[in-house]
């Protein structure tokens, strides 16, 4: 076990020191109300794959939770408060090794020669199922170390690991990912389904992971290097019932021939039982995982809307703009029945449509919405189009017919059209 000291010369009563030992980990959540520096003062140590700069301080955000691990063993430094302690036990030996089986893959599949490449994907894209996105992390700044550029696939509606929540999204990463910063949005491909939760439209989100998919395909052809890369595919939490549909329908629309499942020995059974010709890999969690409350998730949330806007240190400058209720056509996706009745048989009951373009009327309902700005430059090109940010509406002056927004940055919206679900904010 570790111990803890407050060492000569601290630049704050509330630094301390831990030294590490051998395959150890130091488990941290910064708190609420303040933030937490960090620095390596001796040894290796990584934080989820990406490897400590020695005597540099690292600041962390309230609310954030990480872990230090190191192979040989560390001296770490924490200056600030938080709730932290040390683990000898770790399931980081086997996640290594699946990098190591991951690494074997690649170089096959750079081998290969593109019509191979072409008539399948088994040897350069798979798939992780887990609760955390903590292993997506590991596997891809690891992957990054000998100049790999996987792609980051997250279908993970709740949360959010590379936009705000509501959304699916792919980018490449080029680097080992920053301990602090995440996953980089350089090159962000973004789908807005626009809810937390896939049950209020399967069928639509469904139809976004098939359009991802399809366009990440499509990138790869012109690319064997990142087709070599493969992805790391990092899907819902939500595994029975409509859940454990939509997990099958990734894995099969994405051609994942590896699929990782963390601590749910009866998922990766079902997993088994169903799935031909795939490695279905059943690992340990780590110690340190704790599930999430529905308050929590909402805090999180609610956190990445606010870091999109203001950025993760309160460093950005949002622009304010109004605009006529004439400037913008906004849509939500699904509702409204099929077929008109007398188009159904005698009795039927016209269902709603799933991908029905819906026009909206702009009304105080719409106040602390978030909206997508789409890329499509027809009404029809909307639901396969990807997006290309997100506004916030801070006021609708029904009289006056003005529409007051918040943007990542001043100018033009690239569109008029844009996309509204579910999904709200407020900044207090």
């Amino acid at each position: 076990m570790a111990s803890s000291q407050a060492p000569s010369g601290a630049e704050g009563s509330n630094v301390r020191q831990f030294q590490l030992g051998k395959e150890s980990e130091l488990r941290v959540e910064t708190r609420e109300d303040s933030r937490l520096r960090l620095r390596l003062v001796s040894g290796t140590a990584e934080i989820f794959g990406t490897e400590l700069p020695p005597e540099n301080w690292l600041s962390f955000p309230p609310s954030h939770k990480f872990a230090v691990f190191t192979w040989h063993g560390a001296t770490i430094e924490l200056d600030g408060k938080s709730e932290l302690y040390v683990a000898d036990e770790t399931p980081m030996v086997s996640y290594v090794n699946v990098h190591a089986i991951l690494e074997g893959r690649r170089a096959r599949a750079r081998g290969s020669s593109s019509t191979e490449l072409e008539s399948s994907q088994g040897d350069s894209c798979w798939a992780h199922r887990f609760r955390k996105s903590s292993l997506c992390k590991m596997l891809l700044s690891w992957a990054c170390k000998p100049s790999w550029k996987p792609t980051f696939v997250d279908l993970d509606i709740g949360q959010g690991s590379i936009t705000i929540p509501g959304c699916i999204a792919a980018t490449p990463v080029e680097m080992p990912i920053d301990p602090v910063e995440g996953i980089p949005l350089e090159k962000p491909l973004v789908y807005f389904y626009g809810h937390t939760t896939p049950s209020i439209n399967v069928e639509l989100y469904k139809v976004l992971v098939k359009e991802l998919a399809q366009t990440l395909e499509k990138q790869f052809t012109s690319n064997a290097e990142s087709r070599a890369a493969g992805m790391v595919i990092n899907t819902m939490g939500w595994v029975e019932g409509v859940g454990y549909e939509l997990l099958l329908h990734a894995i099969e629309t994405f051609r994942a021939d590896v699929v990782l499942v963390l601590g749910q020995e009866k998922l990766c059974s079902m997993l088994k039982g169903v799935i031909q010709g795939k490695d279905i890999v059943k690992l340990h969690k780590s110690g340190g995982v704790v599930p999430r409350n529905t308050k929590f998730r909402q805090r999180a949330r609610s956190a990445r809307i606010r870091e999109y806007f203001y950025g993760l240190s309160n460093d950005l400058s949002p622009h304010s703009s109004i605009a006529s209720f004439s400037d913008f056509s906004i849509f939500r996706i699904g509702g409204g029945p099929q077929a008109p009745r007398s188009a159904l048989p005698i009795g039927a009951e016209p269902a709603a449509d799933p991908t029905r373009l819906v026009p909206i009327n702009i009304n105080a309902d719409l106040l602390h919405s978030i909206l997508a700005v789409s890329y499509a430059k027809e009404t029809d090109q909307i639901i396969s189009s990807n997006v290309a940010g997100f506004i916030f509406v801070t006021d609708v002056d029904i009289q006056r017919k003005k529409i007051t927004y918040l943007a990542p940055c001043s100018g033009d919206l690239p569109s008029r059209f844009l996309l509204a679900g579910t999904l709200a904010w407020s900044e207090s």
